[in-house]
């Protein structure tokens, strides 16, 4: 079925729903009748004044979640904006795909060694997300106490503050495959597909094609845009 440009904009550039359909999970490639742009044009047309994607593709010990933090603290403390006024996302695809999965997908998938990430509290590879939780003080509403909210860089307080976080299925497909070439798996590449989407982080949004969608972003959500050196 050919689409104009318009057309295609309207059914949806870029994100799922939350409820993937099956055809879809089992898909590296998504065609505009396998997901729903509901929740990405949610996120892409609130309003705000300032708007940044933040295009990641490594871990990189997580220095990219300070810079969020950074952008935010800048935006509403030096430059006064509402905290409403400001609209960031997160695009994590490549390796950095998989902060988007909960603790018990690290724990039944070898995600820390795929990764090489080791956890500081045991010195293993990693079996939990260590950058998803906050231990900032709730209550400490100080910018410059680094215990307060402002000067949480962990994806949950970065979530709290209204950052969006973006999992690629496309990645998801390809990391799939992978882990089950490296570590042997015995299941099928979209039964672990499935099961990762199944157990994303609370507010991550599926998106089909990350590089697509930041595209989008800028072109149609007028973001800007911003990624770190490797």
């Amino acid at each position: 079925m050919k689409m104009s440009r318009k057309d295609f904009i309207a059914v949806g550039v870029g994100g799922f729903a939350a409820a993937l359909s099956t055809k879809a999970n089992a898909q590296l490639v998504e065609k505009p009748q396998d997901w729903s742009s509901t929740d990405l044009h949610k996120i892409m047309q609130r309003s705000a004044r300032y708007k940044q994607v933040y295009d990641i593709t490594q871990i990189g010990g997580g220095v990219f979640l300070n810079n969020i933090k950074n952008s935010l603290n800048g935006f509403q403390f030096s430059f006064g904006a509402r905290p409403s006024d400001i609209n960031i996302v997160a695009a994590l695809h490549g390796a950095a795909n998989v902060l988007n999965f909960e603790d018990a997908m690290w724990k039944k998938y070898p995600l820390g060694e795929f990764t090489k990430l080791k956890d500081p509290q045991t010195g293993e590879f990693a079996k939990r997300n260590l950058y998803y939780p906050s231990t900032a003080d709730k209550s400490d509403r100080n910018p410059d106490s680094e215990k307060s909210i402002y000067q949480d860089k962990s994806i949950q307080g970065l979530a709290a503050r209204g950052v969006s976080f973006f999992c690629c299925h496309t990645a998801t497909e390809e990391q799939s495959r992978k882990l089950i070439a490296r570590f042997g798996l015995k299941e099928k590449p979209e039964t672990i597909v499935k099961d990762l989407l199944a157990h994303r982080i609370p507010g991550s949004t599926v998106v089909p094609a990350m590089v697509a969608t930041v595209a989008i972003l800028q072109l149609e959500g007028h973001f800007s845009y911003i990624t770190l050196a490797a």
